[in-house]
């Protein structure tokens, strides 16, 4: 997330989020009052918090934190999510939570049961797990999620694996769970719904996963069998993300289109070859979800690429402490995984280098956005002629 400018009539970034803050509770015009907020694991565990109507998601998060007795330096570690439940249980994930909103606000103004928050650690890259694990609560946080992680299929697992990980799990050995979990591919990846893409043909039905600093896109060509492509994001010299209403046609319409409604694209500037730079678009509802994993993936590099580190203390504020509750709740552990689902295919890697793939027609997306919504890219690396 990129810093917010000082400006001298604001006099700071946090009176800016303020400002936010009480135009959000003015706008649905909600009281500040305290109330009972549910917040869920990756697990569907569910911890109830007293918070004001008026709490931030930084507020959010401490008390999370305090009622789970999670460490106030581990905080930093996690986020809050905005998810909506789909009738199979499963999640999709419409955005993360930034500092300035009101998440009680925010989940109860769309009016849906469907809608809930769920926190789940807010990082990429899996060395920042060992800090995590020292700690027991943060330990099984991370197990929750990794198990959940599999049994949704967002990790791939081989059947060897998934036997190698079940017997980890009787034994109670949860480090050694997560550090075999940590080999597996996809492992700390978020997963978003179908959708579709222009690669490597127009209106390709893909599944897109987010980590360990690239976008995956598993899909099917006509006749094969599934395949995946991973777009690394130190190769992308900017994205952007557009909106725009179609017309209505006759046709049926395609995953991630809906018509009559809104449609959104990820549209991002691809290094091919050493010397050829591509757009590839990605039509989905979650395009902004996915500009917000591109955009942590960045600063994330940044910060290791300066020698920094992302653990971090929640700002106190002024004449106040980190809160703490009264009653502390556990993270349960979840159950032993079920034996791996027989229609689960393997993957096949589209190409080991993305410049040997046979693209077709990915033109330049429509130049209707303005300067200001491109995403500029300072991780953005050349390729040498080793990579070739």
């Amino acid at each position: 997330m990129q810093a917010v400018r000082q400006d001298p009539l604001l006099g700071s970034s946090e009176t800016f989020n303020s400002f936010l803050r009480r135009a959000q509770q003015e706008t649905q015009q909600v009281p500040t009052e305290e109330v009972s907020l549910e917040v869920l694991l990756s697990n569907g565990q569910k911890v109830l918090v007293s918070v004001l109507t008026s709490d931030q998601t930084e507020d959010v998060l401490e008390a999370v934190a305090a009622k789970l007795d999670l460490p106030d330096d581990l905080i930093g570690y996690f986020s809050l999510f905005l998810v909506r439940e789909k009738e199979d249980g499963a999640f999709s994930f419409v955005r993360k939570l930034q500092e300035f909103e009101l998440p009680y606000v925010s989940v109860t103004s769309l009016r849906s049961q469907e809608y809930k928050i769920v926190l789940r650690k807010s990082y990429w890259d899996s060395a920042y797990d060992d800090d995590v694990m020292e700690n027991r609560v943060g330990l099984n946080l991370l197990y929750a999620q990794t198990v959940s992680d599999i049994e949704r299929g967002w990790i791939l697992v081989t059947k060897e694996q998934h036997r190698q990980l079940k017997s980890l799990q009787e034994k109670v050995s949860k480090k050694e769970f997560l550090r075999l979990a940590q080999t597996l591919r996809h492992y700390g990846y978020l997963r978003f719904d179908a959708c579709v893409a222009d690669f490597p043909e127009k209106d390709c039905p893909v599944v897109v996963s987010a980590g360990n600093s690239e976008l995956s896109l598993q899909l099917r060509l006509p006749g094969q069998q599934l395949r995946e492509g991973s777009f690394r994001v130190t190769r992308m010299r900017c994205w952007r993300v557009t909106s725009s209403v179609p017309l209505p046609s006759g046709g049926t319409s395609s995953p991630g289109r809906g018509r009559g409604e809104v449609r959104l694209e990820l549209a991002f500037e691809y290094l091919m070859s050493k010397d050829r730079l591509q757009w590839v678009t990605i039509t989905s509802p979650q395009a902004i979800m996915m500009s917000i994993c591109l955009q942590s993936m960045v600063d994330e590099l940044m910060v290791k690429k300066s020698g920094g580190s992302i653990r971090k203390m929640l700002r106190r504020r002024v004449g106040g402490t980190l809160r703490h509750s009264d009653s502390q709740q556990a993270v349960k552990s979840p159950p032993l995984l079920e034996s791996p689902d027989a229609s689960r295919e393997s993957i096949v890697k589209l190409s080991s280098k993305l410049s040997a793939v046979s693209l077709r027609g990915i033109g330049s997306p429509s130049t209707d956005a303005s300067a200001s919504d491109v995403h500029g890219n300072f991780a953005f690396e050349g390729i040498g002629d080793e990579d070739l």
